[in-house]
């Protein structure tokens, strides 16, 4: 069985776009047996060592590649004994990965289309073509085959990371629901029981009461909800520091309609997974990391919009008297 290091010095290690230093490849040919002849005329090219193996037959040949590495394969056409075409077919379901070129004296120009359509890499006719062309054509097919098993393993790379981001989002989002109920919770714990008095348990529900809305139930109306929608759209694209004014108002409405933190929390919750949902395959990271800043910043403005409201409920803002009036001139 062929290791690792018998590929040491193979083509896949050369420099893209230039001729490899060295190339192995296994030449699969007929009853013509042409093989010595062509390893001698590769032989006589500098430009790239190519070490040419001959063997006869497709049974052969696929033993052969199950047990030894190659750079490439070389497929002699020979229509009234070895036919190429047929021989793709199966060669490239048991080994697609190989670049194969086929080597003919027919100088039809369809026969290099034909050659493509059953999966070889190129097609040169000996009787044209140089020792040249043919060492070209193997380092570009060997080539184009490295490439496009790097594009599939980056491929599958990026989709792995993209399922990896989906799940760390889900994760996120499922905290953040987890934080909402204990916000719920401890807001509940902190309502008072009953009332002390029957002038306090008759006492109306206002809109600036910051839990008024909980005990009324909270559904944001879909006008709310289509203004923060639009508002987080922007926020994703445009980042922080750019809505800032949007956002401080958009804090003051809430603290205008009582809206608690937990709440807001709720709103922003929805409305995020809603444009999460709405990638579908796509990256979510940078929309989650820029909906987590922007929640933060709604936050910050929404408490300080509540910090001043309490002020003013503590020390409420007094008249000052005129110059030369004081208390007991007034209360005369």
């Amino acid at each position: 069985m062929a290791t690792p290091q018998s590929a040491k010095n193979s083509a896949v290690h050369a420099a893209w776009g230039s001729l490899p230093a060295q190339m192995r490849v296994l030449y699969l040919a007929g009853r013509e047996r042409t093989g010595r002849a062509l390893a001698e005329a590769l032989a006589g090219d500098s430009a790239s060592r190519v070490e040419l193996e001959e063997s006869g037959g497709r049974t052969e040949g696929l033993a052969r590649l199950r047990e030894e590495v190659f750079d490439a394969v070389l497929i002699s056409h020979e229509p009234d004994d070895f036919d190429a075409l047929d021989l793709l077919e199966g060669f490239r379901a048991a080994e697609g990965e190989l670049p194969v070129i086929v080597l003919g004296s027919a100088e039809d120009p369809d026969m290099a289309s034909l050659c493509y359509e059953a999966g070889a890499d190129g097609y040169l006719c000996v009787r044209s073509g140089t020792v040249r062309n043919l060492i070209w054509l193997l380092a570009r097919a060997v080539e184009r085959r490295q490439l496009m098993r790097e594009h599939r393993r980056l491929a599958q790379a990026e989709r792995q990371r993209l399922q990896h981001e989906h799940l760390e989002v889900e994760r996120l989002l499922e905290q953040q629901r987890a934080l909402i109920g204990d916000l719920e919770a401890l807001r509940s714990s902190a309502m008072p029981v009953a009332a002390t008095d029957q002038e306090e348990a008759s006492a109306p529900v206002t809109a600036g009461d910051p839990s008024a809305a909980a005990r009324a139930g909270f559904e944001p109306p879909a006008q709310l909800v289509a203004h923060y929608r639009e508002l987080l759209r922007m926020y994703v694209i445009m980042g922080s520091g750019n809505l800032v004014h949007e956002i401080k108002q958009l804090a003051g409405l809430f603290v205008a309609a009582g809206i608690s933190a937990d709440q807001t929390l709720q709103l922003h919750l929805q409305v995020l997974e809603d444009l999460i949902r709405g990638l579908g395959s796509r990256s979510t990271r940078h929309v989650m990391t820029r909906g987590d800043l922007m929640a933060l910043e709604v936050m910050i403005h929404l408490a300080e919009g509540y910090r001043r409201r309490w002020s003013d409920a503590v020390d409420p803002p007094r008249q000052k008297l005129l110059p030369g009036f004081d208390g007991d001139l007034l209360a005369a």
